[in-house]
């Protein structure tokens, strides 16, 4: 017995068209159109139909065509370097909150920290017709963005300053941050104090490196060069830096981790330790306050807060030069960088 073909019904239906809701409300298509925009010249039961009909077929406006007339979207875009990073958590929804007090839909993005990947992010969505860019940057070269900022998109760099053109940031003082969790451990007796931190081509791991340097010259101390590493945030690499700085005749009494990821993998390690050792982080990390964790602060909400401010400036006409915004970080005492020598 031969078989009838069969043709799967479509899984999504047609989207209603403004066709549809004239032909349902038995209007013209200037009329709903009117009503859709919020447009005068609708009487009150045309209007009532109107809306009848829109609510009765799910009609939504396509925003496409308003973005073609008007050249706004009423958009802008976040790229970040990691959307599972716990700072980017409120740092992000600071920037929500100030585009919808703008009647602004936010779209963000992880550029995974691969220039490649942020350049082809931004690009897309500069070809989206984003109003404005947040934008932590992954690379050290952004000149690609000069044709779209002359163009009128506004742009901000947050937490890491835009490489090779001029542009407004908004950054945490790393530099000031990290001299002073290091003080604090000298403050404390330590003299032998590991820093552990990010890769060396990241603006904010070579701050905080510098801020470490400041802080041990600024108590006569030399450093040793095997107290210091730089490198991947991935755990088995600062397990294994922390390790080897706590072993050896001479090993660190103090570490300073030079981002959240970092501290995370340094508690582990040093509850493992048969001896006492300081630690101070920078940024804070989930549980910081139950573990007793010192960490340098830095307002994540309060950055994001700031760019998306400076933002719609921007997109209200501001014109002044790009400007260099740095907020203070606050170091946090909870008894892990309190502990004195072993």
């Amino acid at each position: 017995m031969a078989e009838t073909a069969r043709h799967p019904e479509p899984r999504y239906g047609t989207r209603p068209t403004m066709k549809d809701v004239a032909a349902r409300a038995g209007v013209g298509l200037k009329t709903v159109s009117r009503v859709v925009n919020s447009e005068p010249g609708v009487t009150p039961d045309t209007e009532r139909r109107v809306q009848e009909a829109i609510d009765a077929l799910g009609f939504r406006r396509n925003d496409s065509a308003r973005v073609l007339r008007k050249g706004r979207t009423a958009s802008i875009g976040l790229v970040l370097e990691d959307l599972a990073d716990p700072f980017y958590g409120p740092l992000s929804r600071a920037v929500e909150e100030v585009a919808r007090a703008h009647g602004a839909l936010l779209i963000n993005g992880s550029s995974a920290e691969d220039p490649e990947r942020e350049r082809e992010l931004v690009l897309a969505l500069c070809a989206r017709r984003v109003d404005g860019l947040i934008v932590i940057p992954a690379g050290d070269d952004h000149r690609y963005l000069e044709p779209e900022i002359k163009a009128g998109v506004a742009t901000v760099f947050v937490d890491r300053p835009a490489g090779r053109i001029d542009a407004d940031m908004v950054l945490s003082d790393s530099f000031g941050g990290a001299r002073e969790g290091v003080a604090h451990l000298v403050a404390h007796g330590h003299r032998r104090i590991g820093f552990i931190g990010d890769r060396p081509r990241i603006h904010t791991a070579t701050e905080r490196l510098r801020g470490y340097h400041a802080a041990m010259t600024d108590a006569g101390i030399t450093v040793q060069d095997d107290w210091v590493s730089l490198g991947t945030t991935d755990p088995g690499r600062v397990k294994a830096a922390a390790k080897a700085m706590l072993s050896g005749p001479e090993p660190v009494t103090a570490l300073f981790a030079g981002n959240n990821r970092v501290t995370v993998t340094a508690v582990r390690v040093l509850a493992e330790c048969e001896r006492r050792v300081a630690l101070v982080g920078f940024d804070d990390i989930e549980l910081a306050d139950l573990l007793g964790i010192t960490v340098v602060s830095q307002d994540a909400a309060a950055v994001g807060r700031t760019a998306a401010e400076h933002l719609f400036r921007r997109l209200d006409g501001a014109g002044h030069a790009p400007a260099r915004v740095e907020l203070p970080t606050r170091l946090v005492a909870r008894g892990s960088g309190e502990l004195p020598p072993a």
